[in-house]
């Protein structure tokens, strides 16, 4: 397996050793991308990744080689302290610059592991909006690591070990999760835009260039019936409502 490590935090102590210890319980090869030193400008919210592609992105420079080493790999780790009761800058000034993922989801066949520790509070909270992201993007699993760390004693290397291990296992499935009805949701939303009298331009190009404008899910996804039914019936409400 080939994980890549996106690293949030402008130092390695608690979330790094946290890190650390999740790779002792995975095998596969690991890069690793630490946001301290890609230097990414503040996103400057001009909006064209989103209405006119991702290639108009004035930092396209540093943010695509980025997305294109996930999309290479099978597996990735996601890691923050919490700082201020949220992600990083650094972590947020890079997923602002994924924004148009949320029009545009491609990692389907992705699985995460989110690496978070706190010397307070609020690691369950930042966890869950990097994982909530992360199903924006379109990742198909999301496994959650949050803990509040004193020092390197106080890791509590039982629990990582053992949530690690299930994203291993997972891992080695390579079985695919039937997503959350939210994320069914989400997805016929951006689908149905895409459909519009006046969708945004590089929306309609990626939903019917890739044809999952065809789809009530991304078809390596497998649904169930209830959640066929689900889509189904989201996809035409939206659609009417758009």
């Amino acid at each position: 397996m080939k994980y890549l490590i996106i690293n949030g935090s402008p130092r390695k102590k608690n979330t790094w050793m946290m890190v650390q210890q999740v790779q002792k319980n995975l095998d596969g090869s690991f890069e690793e991308i630490h946001l301290f030193e890609e230097e990414i400008p503040l996103c400057k919210g001009c909006y064209n990744c989103i209405m006119k592609g991702e290639q108009f992105c004035p930092h396209k420079n540093l943010i695509m080689p980025i997305v294109e080493k996930i999309k290479e790999a099978d597996g990735l780790i996601i890691a923050s302290p919490v700082y201020a009761m949220n992600v990083t800058a650094l972590l947020k000034n890079f997923l602002d610059h994924t924004a148009y993922l949320y029009h545009r989801p491609e990692f389907f066949t992705k699985k995460a592991i989110v690496v978070v520790s706190t010397a307070g509070a609020g690691q369950k909270k930042v966890a869950n909006y990097i994982d909530e992201t992360l199903r924006h993007w379109g990742v198909n699993k999301v496994y959650k690591i949050s803990l509040a760390c004193g020092g390197k004693d106080s890791l509590e290397r039982e629990k990582i070990d053992k949530i690690a291990k299930k994203f291993r296992k997972d891992m080695d499935s390579e079985k695919l999760h039937s997503p959350k009805f939210m994320d069914i949701i989400f997805y016929n939303v951006w689908r149905a835009m895409a459909l519009t009298d006046e969708p945004i331009p590089a929306d309609k190009e990626f939903w019917f260039k890739t044809e999952l404008v065809k789809y009530d899910f991304a078809p390596e996804v497998k649904l169930g019936i209830i959640k066929k039914i689900f889509a189904k019936l989201m996809f035409n409400i939206l659609k009417r409502v758009m």
